[in-house]
């Protein structure tokens, strides 16, 4: 038998999850408690099971409202992406395209060519979002991206396409007096002793090296948080602490700084960024636009350009 699915039923939902309690859900969707409970409860007789447990300290999900809360989630972002793209097309814009990529990508090469883009494209709007490279693949795959910048392997993403984009390397930048400062290269783990200077929480670079030194058993200190590659140089040159950021960025400030760049010697220092799709034939016109730019752009270091099903280099947890 076919289920039919209300919206209100699902935000409904959403908000009693949220909030743990059937009376706050109510009101949160502007529903009275015996019209939001009998919504729930005819929404557990259709389905043919319990979505709540009930305690007398509130309500929490069973394993098949936790389920229907994961896809309510999806149903009702995508239904306000939906919404948001008409008003757009409403106001004059005949595209959208959206864009999720990592650090590197988001700060050293995305500027540049969105910049050329968007001034060849002016009914075009790009959403453009900075996410850990595992997220970038999966979002990408869910269908919440259009389009990919990521340095992620071993993804089970068969229905995704991939060109090679650019490679960059993440380096360890230190006082030129820093005791860290005779080295040329080095490990990660030997770098753990000192004080970082970090990018901020909402960077995909900070979760990523945060990872990194879990991963080896250790914990990261950030002395400070900043919200630029810039500023993190500026950090370190006053010693203020060591930080990890890419090559691309750190020889721009080191002319002016007294830096010194130091070579990671871990295997996800080196990375290979990939452009990432779902189906080139299936994007609109104007995301394939987008793409043969990015490709243009690629080819300055001499990436190919056909597509490839499959993953691409670097660990599953890159920035």
């Amino acid at each position: 038998m076919a289920m039919h699915f209300d919206l209100t039923d699902m935000q409904l939902m959403v908000n009693v999850a949220g909030a743990q309690s059937m009376t706050k859900g109510a009101e949160r969707s502007f529903l009275s408690l015996p019209a939001a409970s009998n919504r729930v409860k005819n929404l557990e007789s259709h389905l043919g099971t319990a979505l709540f447990y009930r305690t007398s300290q509130g309500v929490t999900l069973t394993p098949s409202g936790e389920a229907f809360v994961r896809h309510a989630r999806v149903v009702l972002r995508q239904l306000e992406h939906l919404r948001g793209d008409m008003r757009e097309y409403a106001s004059g814009v005949k595209g959208r395209v959206r864009v999720f990529a990592n650090t590197t990508a988001m700060n050293e090469f995305m500027p540049n060519i969105l910049a050329r883009y968007l001034g060849e494209h002016p009914d075009v709007n790009v959403e453009l979002r900075e996410r850990l490279s595992y997220q970038v693949v999966k979002a990408v795959a869910e269908g919440s991206a259009d389009i990919g910048i990521t340095a992620q392997i071993n993804a089970a993403v068969d229905q995704l396409e991939f060109l090679p984009y650019r490679t960059d390397r993440l380096i360890l930048v230190a006082h030129e007096e820093h005791p860290l400062s005779q080295h040329d290269t080095i490990d990660f783990n030997d770098t753990l002793g000192y004080d970082y200077v970090g990018l901020s929480e909402t960077s995909a670079i900070h979760a990523f090296l945060l990872q990194a030194a879990d991963d080896l058993g250790r914990v990261l200190r950030f002395r400070v948080e900043v919200s630029n590659f810039e500023a993190a140089c500026r950090m370190v040159s006053a010693h203020v602490g060591i930080g990890v950021i890419p090559e691309t960025a750190a020889r721009r400030y080191v002319r002016e700084m007294p830096l010194k760049i130091i070579a990671l010697n871990d295997a996800w220092a080196l990375r290979r960024l990939q452009i990432c799709f779902r189906q080139f034939d299936k994007l609109p016109v104007f995301a394939k636009e987008l793409v043969s730019l990015l490709v243009d752009d690629a080819s300055t270091e001499g990436s190919g350009h056909e597509p490839e099903s499959g993953s691409a280099p670097e660990p599953s947890f890159s920035a």
